[in-house]
């Protein structure tokens, strides 16, 4: 007979499930949604092979029926099968499967679920918040009145503070009013879907960066736009590689997500002379954009070429995602076709954030945050970065944002150290999650602005030893 309990290197045995052992749900239901969560995110591969139900009960410290329960819904659902006298094992996801363990950021259901140190990329420094002028910005928001008619650009004094925003925290100066250029959106995901739906023509291709921001992919497929990639380096987009049959390249010039670069001044030259040429639009998505800090924030791509530059900007990294506030500055006739978009289905933005914002932004409240936030990051990262080299680990990146790229060299290295720093309540962000097309890049995004200071030094042992190979 084999074994019934595999070696110590089992993928499953490594992962850190937890189970609610005090809540409503069924132990086996809870199990089964553990395993089926860690196949899409490849954190079970096809072929890999399952402890025994009696092993894995023993590993769990629950009873062999709740095991068996959970096998036999999974075996039902087609993600393990068993194999006569060997084993069980996984099989392949099933279809759609493969677009959940490909999403650009952290899946948002395991990060607000996660009990231990959140270091993945994308979330922002929300304990930083002042609560005081939080609490004053809205109850000042919630003095003006229920309007009577929707404002499809978004409120007017909401558009006049983006217009300020810009103009100091970004250099941009907007010309004309802000009416005819600036409108307020949901964010820079919903602002591409109305971009997709309203102005480019269905089955248009979209150069998005490789990797890239996985949600931006999603977005352009569904308004139905073909997506093809543009490969990236360290300096951010390959201006040279970008296909030429396309109709818009989205991209992140001041600090490209996932890998950390800015765009030199050289290729974004490079890159404005061939939108003009072949009559493209550029999709600047501002990501990280005021966040700098060893030179003044870099100039947007909107200031250097306004005719061909659709610039999106968002309120999620600098204060939080739950706002749902964004905006968007573009030539005219982008604008006019957006609204014309809002007016045929009925959407605009909320207004609630917009209010909360103006708010923020006129009493100074937004600037000071930012002054906070740049120092208490800057901070952060020097320490994240001096351990790391210390460790004799190599970072890549810029001096930016919010999160750091420690390169891997393969596929392997990279998911074992993602199980690895899972299973001591760690968890970070992988570079296979974003990509979309030919895999290149392999490696790990430590973010560090979700936890406490306190938590980020903690943290540094673990995270040394496991990105060490110790």
């Amino acid at each position: 007979m084999p074994p019934s309990i595999p070696g110590p290197a089992s993928p499953l045995l490594e992962l850190a499930i937890e189970l609610d052992r005090t809540g409503p749900r069924p132990l086996a239901v809870q199990l089964a949604d553990a395993l089926r969560l860690a196949a899409t995110r490849g954190q079970l591969r096809r072929g890999d092979r399952l402890p025994s139900t009696r092993a894995l009960a023993r590993h769990l410290a629950v009873s062999r029926t709740v095991t068996a329960a959970a096998y036999e819904q999974l075996h039902a659902e087609g993600w393990i099968a068993g194999r006569h006298g060997s084993g069980t094992y996984v099989t392949a996801a099933p279809p759609g499967a493969e677009g959940v363990s490909r999403g650009g950021e952290v899946h948002e259901d395991e990060s607000t679920s996660f009990r231990g140190t959140l270091l993945t990329p994308g979330a922002p420094w929300a304990e930083g918040i002042d609560r005081a002028a939080w609490r004053r910005a809205w109850r000042a928001a919630g003095d003006n009145a229920p309007a009577t008619l929707p404002h499809r650009a978004g409120v007017p004094e909401y558009r006049a503070a983006v217009v300020e925003h810009l103009l100091r925290h970004r250099g941009l100066v907007v010309e004309g009013p802000a009416e005819n250029s600036v409108l307020a959106t949901g964010g820079t995901t919903s602002a591409l879907a109305e971009l997709a739906a309203s102005v480019l023509p269905r089955g248009a291709a979209v150069a998005v960066e490789e990797p890239g921001y996985q949600r931006a992919v999603e977005a352009l497929h569904a308004s139905g736009v073909e997506v093809v990639p543009a490969p990236v380096d360290y300096s951010g987009v390959v201006v040279d590689s970008i296909p030429e049959h396309v109709s818009a390249l989205y991209c992140s010039p001041a600090h490209q997500y996932p890998i950390g670069g800015r765009l030199p001044a050289q290729r974004r030259i490079a890159l404005i002379e061939r939108a003009r040429a072949a009559g493209w639009l550029i999709v600047e998505d501002d990501y990280d954009g005021e966040l700098r800090y060893d030179v003044s924030p870099l100039p947007v791509l909107a200031s250097m070429a306004p005719d061909v530059v659709v610039h999106l900007g968002t309120t999620s990294k600098i204060l939080t995602p739950t706002l749902g506030v964004g905006w968007l500055l573009a030539p005219e006739w982008v604008s006019q076709a957006i609204l014309e978009y809002r007016e045929l289905t009925g959407t605009r933005p909320a207004p609630a954030g917009q209010w909360l914002l103006t708010e923020l932004a006129r009493n100074g409240d937004l600037g000071r945050h930012l002054r906070r936030l740049r120092r208490e990051l800057s901070g952060r990262r020097e320490l994240l970065v001096e351990s790391l080299a210390e460790a004799g680990i190599e970072s890549a990146g810029d001096r930016a944002g919010a999160h750091v790229l420690v390169p891997l060299g393969d596929a392997d290295s990279e998911r074992g150290v993602l199980t690895r720093l899972r299973a001591r309540g760690v968890l970070v962000d992988g570079l296979s999650r974003h990509h979309r097309f030919e895999q290149q890049w392999y490696g790990v995004a430590l973010g560090y602005a979700a936890c406490s200071r306190e938590e980020l030094r903690a943290t540094l042992p673990t995270l040394v030893r496991e990105l060490g190979g110790g």
